[in-house]
């Protein structure tokens, strides 16, 4: 069963989607993303979305360990029970209303954005959303981001490499197994010197 590793609510077992359409990002996986992203320093009072969100885990992690607020974004009427049981979860236990489950197809949802900038972006979307989807995906994604935000993409090791917007730097890539973790920024524009 899978957890909230750490933070405030560390330990506590997250409600999982029952149903075989999602694969649940491991605990090895997570405790390596989380770890990579505070070796960074940008989980404290980040702005999140978890995109393809399935029972919502990196999210409400991220609220768990200093994360200012989360939106768990997915389309399946299945996941969103799990979403909202692990967003409640959660919101006891920092003692606020940070995390919330939104059920929306991925692209409406960006389209549609209106909040605060997005410091941090998590997808990991289904096997079957193929490259050319996934680019739509992340161009849709690139305007709500702020100037050097960090996108984490989980995909199979199998899956290509993922085509990534203009400017955007990829920082890292990770194998674990049978999933490839993408560590990406995007980078505020260079001001012209001349």
């Amino acid at each position: 069963m899978s957890r909230i590793i750490a933070g405030a609510a560390g330990g506590h077992p997250l409600t999982s989607v029952p149903t075989d359409a999602t694969r649940p990002t491991t605990d090895r996986v997570k405790e390596a993303l989380f770890s990579r992203l505070e070796s960074w320093d940008v989980l404290a009072d980040a702005v999140v979305v978890d995109l393809f969100a399935g029972s919502g885990a990196l999210g409400v992690e991220s609220v768990s360990r200093g994360a200012r607020s989360a939106r768990l974004v997915d389309s399946a009427q299945a996941a969103m029970p799990a979403l909202r049981a692990n967003a409640a979860l959660v919101n006891s236990a920092v003692r606020a209303d940070r995390a919330r489950a939104v059920r929306s197809s991925v692209s409406s949802y960006l389209v549609g954005y209106t909040e605060e900038l997005i410091t941090l972006a998590f997808l990991d979307p289904p096997y079957p959303v193929g490259e050319e989807e996934l680019a739509q995906v992340l161009a849709a994604l690139a305007p709500q981001l702020s100037d050097d935000a960090v996108v984490v993409l989980e995909r199979s090791s199998r899956s290509p490499r993922p085509t990534f917007p203009d400017g955007w730097n990829v920082l890292k890539e990770r194998k674990y197994g049978e999933t490839t973790l993408w560590f990406a920024e995007t980078r505020a524009p260079e001001a012209d010197e001349s």
